[in-house]
């Protein structure tokens, strides 16, 4: 299985991890699953920081090395195909970054691991993390 985290799911699962269902973070766990993280993630979550919404035990640059690269996840850079595919995409979610992860799921056939109700209305496949 080939998953783009949501920004939200890559935060808890390495701030507060039981936010994440248990059967999530077993697939996520797997050898055979294939974890990417979007620079969108890297970008939303540097904004959130210098507005005082987001407080990180670390510098930006170290958290996002420590949980990604260091963690064996793949860091899904964004590129024309994917800021072209949300052209295409209905107006179900106004954020931005949620919009851009879509985008780059569809283009690159990735699932989508999100909390997130509007994101998972789009036409991508999507994995819930919500604990019951």
């Amino acid at each position: 299985m080939r998953l783009l985290l949501d920004t939200h799911v890559w935060l808890w699962l390495a701030l507060d991890p039981e936010r994440v269902s248990a059967d999530v973070q077993a697939v996520i766990g797997s050898v055979d699953t294939e974890i990417y993280v979007s620079v969108a993630t890297l970008w939303e979550a540097v904004i959130k920081m210098s507005l005082g919404k987001l407080k990180l035990p670390d510098s930006a640059e170290t958290f996002w090395q420590r949980q990604t690269r260091d963690s064996g996840m793949a860091v899904l850079a964004i590129r024309p195909e994917h800021v072209l595919d949300v052209a295409a995409l209905p107006h179900i979610h106004r954020d931005p970054f949620d919009r851009m992860l879509v985008a780059q799921a569809r283009v690159e056939r990735l699932t989508i691991v999100t909390a997130d109700r509007n994101m998972r209305a789009y036409p991508v496949a999507t994995l819930s993390a919500e604990t019951p």
